[in-house]
């Protein structure tokens, strides 16, 4: 995603001047210098006074517009024209104005005197009709005017344009980020987050966070608003990756040099010997200078606090920009939740533009069957990462190999794709990594109230463990209160647990699958280390558990499984270590007898009904505490 009104700028300088003579000498020279340091500026001839719209989108089209003001500057109406779209552009689209004062002060510009008086009152005279025009004329010559600038009175006209072209220079430096190959979805983003950071408010310092899961569009939605902001602001840092960019304190250091080197636009670097020097010299050097710094994918506080701690750091009017997975981090660093902009998953037209744009080349005709496209965007999600990655390996393919690459679910687990989105997994604990996974292999869309008693049934601190989670970007909870984990990043949790032992089903810590779960009763279980199982199947199977099938699970703690006949009819001895236990909707399948669970806490047979009779079930030194009236613990 990129910014569109910065994509389109084609010159780095524009030049608002008025007179001949001036051109003669000063502009030429000014010309050639900028030429000599490969600096693009607009130049075309002027037929006099007349407006030309090729000059306004010139400007519109510049990065950079220098004025000049000369004594006959403002007795021109086309300089006040031009004046007025410069000033206008500089606050839109943050172009860059440097004012140059020729032989002309400061004062006379701003407050309209001398030459500058005479000029304007003559106007006023012409344009006795549009006293708006002059008005007009009159705010952009004092904002204009009030801008720090060059001043040439008497001085070497040769050292004041090497002082321009290296200004010049230096501002072009701080180049604009490349964003994204095709932008999509970026602008109206980019719009919301300027007016959270609250431009115009120059008296105190701003912290935005943005926060969304891997592959959302964080780091380029951040960039696209650099691009379009960093001009109004007298230094400027963008620190990419900081999460992998700060494993220990030394490069804590170095970022820390890297901020002031770009902020402060010096030849050579600040050299910093330890974190907590790096920290004075950001306060010393920066707090009163106005800035605009982005921090990029931040997940530790250590990396805030050394870069961005206090908002006193900074002068007036400056922004700190935080793009983050971790909510929490933000609020830990006092960000408060009405300066946190959630990057959400694209819309169905911007996901569908965004796939085209990718997948189909420019002079190819579309041939493909919609229900193939369908059903990629609805396996993505509006996820950008997944539809650039994706839509790139359907590039230039015909149906017939969209059909198989779909069909074969080639691309559900491409690399690119989960080694971003495992990122935030692997940022979590033990015991936050066993809650995520038990939630993206049995949970996803299940109501929240229940799988929390599920989980708390089985020892887990599920209210703090599913809240960071829920920080994390990981698990979202809809208005129906179901728990949403996004397509992606349950495969993500699936494969993260088919990596635990892909030849082998019982090494493996959760069992989902059908053929897994028969393949493991089937066996002797030896070292068996699945935890829990979860069979749900879509339409009523049969499945052959023997006596002591389950009671050799000796981990198993968490046995759901519904939709299930069960075609052995004697007793089934279940694992001492049980604790959340679920047995299927359809009565035939329940047996007559069960022995041995010493742990179990919770028992849900409330989807049976009145067909299932409780005293069938005979419990041996229970300790289940659940309220369902289909549990009997004790005879």
């Amino acid at each position: 995603m990129a910014s569109s009104s910065k994509s389109k700028r084609i010159y780095d300088v524009y030049v608002s001047y008025s007179g001949a003579d001036l051109r003669a000498n000063f502009l030429n020279h000014l010309y050639e210098m900028l030429a000599r340091n490969g600096i693009y500026t607009f130049r075309e001839p002027r037929l006099g006074d007349q407006i030309s719209l090729m000059f306004m989108k010139a400007i519109e089209k510049s990065c950079i517009a220098i004025i000049i003001f000369s004594k006959d500057y403002a007795s021109s109406q086309w300089c006040l024209e031009e004046l007025v779209k410069i000033v206008e552009c500089k606050k839109q689209m943050g172009l860059i104005v440097l004012p140059v004062f020729y032989n002309v002060d400061p004062r006379e510009v701003r407050q309209g005197r001398e030459s500058y008086r005479s000029a304007l009152v003559k106007h006023e005279s012409n344009f006795r009709n549009d006293s708006e025009k002059v008005t007009r004329w009159k705010k952009a010559l004092f904002e204009a005017g009030s801008l720090s600038g060059w001043h040439l009175n008497d001085r070497n006209e040769s050292e004041l344009i090497q002082r321009i072209v290296k200004e010049i220079s230096t501002c072009l430096g701080r180049a604009l980020l490349y964003v994204a190959k095709h932008p999509v979805g970026i602008d109206s983003r980019v719009v919301e987050l300027k007016s959270i950071l609250n431009l115009e408010f120059y008296d105190d310092v701003v912290m935005v966070g943005l926060w969304g899961q891997g592959g959302i569009g964080k780091t380029t939605l951040a960039k696209a608003l650099y691009n379009a902001i960093f001009t109004q602001f007298e230094g400027s840092c963008f620190l990419v990756n900081v999460q992998e960019r700060s494993k220990d304190c030394k490069d804590l250091v170095q970022l820390q040099e890297k901020l002031l080197f770009e902020i402060l636009s010096q030849q050579q670097r600040l050299i910093v010997s330890s974190v907590d020097q790096g920290i004075n010299l950001i306060h010393h050097r920066l707090h009163q200078k106005k800035v605009l710094l982005i921090l990029d994918d931040v997940d530790d506080s250590r990396q805030l606090n050394a870069l961005a701690g206090k908002h006193e750091w900074f002068g007036c009017g400056s922004r700190i920009i935080v793009t983050t997975r971790n909510k929490h981090l933000l609020t830990c660093h006092g960000i408060d939740s009405d300066h946190v902009y959630e990057v959400k998953l694209l819309d169905d037209g911007e996901a569908h533009e965004l796939l085209f744009k990718h997948a189909f080349l420019t002079h190819q005709k579309v041939e493909i069957g919609t229900d193939l496209v369908d059903r990629v965007l609805s396996y993505v999600e509006g996820l950008p990462l997944a539809l650039v990655v994706i839509g790139s390996l359907l590039r230039g393919r015909k149906e017939e190999e969209w059909k198989m690459i779909v069909d074969n679910h080639y691309w559900i687990l491409n690399k690119d794709i989960n080694d971003v989105l495992k990122i935030s997994y692997d940022g979590l604990d033990d015991h936050e990594k066993e809650i995520f996974l038990h939630i993206a292999c049995f949970f996803n869309r299940r109501s929240s109230e229940y799988v929390m008693e599920v989980l708390n049934r089985c020892d887990f601190m599920a209210a703090i463990g599913l809240k960071i989670l829920i920080e994390r970007s990981l698990v979202s909870i809809d208005e129906y209160g179901l728990l949403k984990v996004q397509n992606l990043i349950q495969l993500m949790g699936m494969d993260i647990v088919r990596q635990e032992c892909y030849d082998d089903p019982s090494r493996r810590s959760r069992l989902w699958l059908y053929d897994d779960i028969v393949d493991v009763l089937s066996r002797d279980m030896g070292d068996c280390a699945v935890k829990a199982i979860v069979l749900e199947p879509p339409k009523l199977i049969e499945i052959y558990i023997g006596p002591d099938d389950l009671k050799k699970m000796r981990r198993l703690r968490l046995l759901i499984m519904r939709n299930v006949h069960n075609s052995f009819q004697g007793p089934i001895h279940l694992p001492n270590e049980l604790r959340w236990f679920e047995w299927p909707k359809s009565a035939p399948s329940i047996p007559k007898f069960f022995a041995g669970p010493k742990e179990l806490v919770g028992l849900d047979m409330s989807m049976r009904g009145s067909t299932i009779n409780p005293k069938q079930f005979k419990w041996k030194n229970s300790k289940c505490k659940c309220a369902s009236e289909s549990c009997v613990t004790s005879f």
